[in-house]
C-alpha cells in the first residue's frame, strides 16, 4: 500500500463569526473526517490540542487570533478552592451513575431544558433527537453518561470520553431551576476525582478564553496546564497575556 494513503490530513475551514468573541472571524483545523478514527489517534490528538464535536476533531486555528488555549487537570495535582470545597459538599445528596453512550428521552428532555435557558435564541435551542446525538457521541469513540440525580429526579449529565491515559470532558447540562448546586462546577470535580480512581494523570477541559466569561471559568482548576507553543506549560508559568 502507498505510503500517502496512510497519512492523515487536515483541514482549514473558511472564514466564520466567532462565537465566544465579538468582531472576531474564526477558522478551524479538522482532521480528515473519512480517516479511520480509534481511542490511540483520537488520544494523540488530544494531547496536540484538538477536541471532539460531534464525529469531528477540530482545534482553533484563527490566522488573528489565538485566545481559545487548550487546558487539562493535572488531577493528583489539583487544590480545591473554598468554593469549590463548598460545592462538593453542597451536593453530597445527589446518586451519581454511569451509563453507556444511547439515547434516552428523559436525557434529551434535560437537554432541551437546558439549551432554551442557556442558548435562547442562538440557534441551538430547538435541537432534533439526531443532533443531539450526532453532537454528544459517535461510534468511534468510548464515551459515557455521567447521570446526576437528587433523590429519582433526574438534574445533570456530563458526557466525557476516556482516552488511552486521561478522560476529555465533552459536554455538560442540567436543569436550570438547579443553578443554585453550581452543578456545572460539581460535575468537574466530580470528574476530577473519577479521574484519580481510573490513574489517569489528566482531564481535558477543552479550551480556555480568557476574555469570554462563558469560557473563563476553567482557570478556577488550579493548577491548570495550557497547550502553548505546541507544549503543556503550568499556567503559573504564563506571563499575564496567554498568548506568549
Amino acid at each position: 500500500m502507498d505510503n500517502q494513503e496512510n497519512k492523515l490530513c487536515f483541514f482549514i475551514t473558511a472564514n466564520t463569526p466567532c462565537n465566544y468573541l465579538e468582531e472576531r472571524q474564526a477558522n478551524s483545523l479538522f482532521a480528515d473526517p473519512l480517516f479511520p478514527r480509534d481511542k490511540a489517534l483520537y488520544s494523540a490528538l488530544v494531547e496536540n490540542g484538538f477536541r471532539r464535536s460531534g464525529e469531528h476533531i477540530y482545534k482553533p486555528y484563527c490566522q488573528q487570533c489565538s485566545e481559545c488555549i487548550p487546558v487539562r487537570i493535572p488531577v493528583t495535582d489539583f487544590n480545591y478552592s473554598r468554593n469549590q470545597k463548598r460545592t462538593w459538599k453542597k451536593n453530597q445528596d445527589l446518586s451519581i451513575q454511569r451509563l453507556d453512550a444511547e439515547f434516552k428521552q428523559e436525557h434529551f428532555e434535560l437537554y432541551q431544558k437546558y439549551l432554551v435557558s442557556r442558548h435562547k435564541d442562538g440557534g441551538m435551542d430547538n435541537p432534533s433527537e439526531e443532533n443531539y446525538k450526532h453532537f454528544l457521541w459517535t461510534p468511534w469513540s468510548e464515551t459515557a453518561l455521567i447521570e446526576f440525580r437528587l433523590d429519582n429526579t433526574l438534574i445533570a449529565i456530563a458526557v466525557i470520553d476516556q482516552l488511552k491515559h486521561a478522560y476529555s470532558a465533552v459536554y455538560t447540562f442540567f436543569d436550570p431551576e438547579f443553578s443554585n448546586r453550581s452543578l456545572g462546577r460539581f460535575a468537574v470535580l466530580y470528574l476530577i476525582e473519577e479521574t484519580k480512581k481510573q490513574g489517569f494523570p489528566w482531564l481535558y477541559l477543552g479550551y480556555w478564553i480568557a476574555s469570554c466569561n462563558k469560557m473563563s471559568y476553567k482557570i478556577e482548576y488550579q493548577p491548570m496546564e495550557c497547550f502553548i507553543g505546541e507544549e503543556w506549560k503550568t499556567f503559573s508559568t504564563l506571563e499575564l497575556d496567554p498568548n506568549t
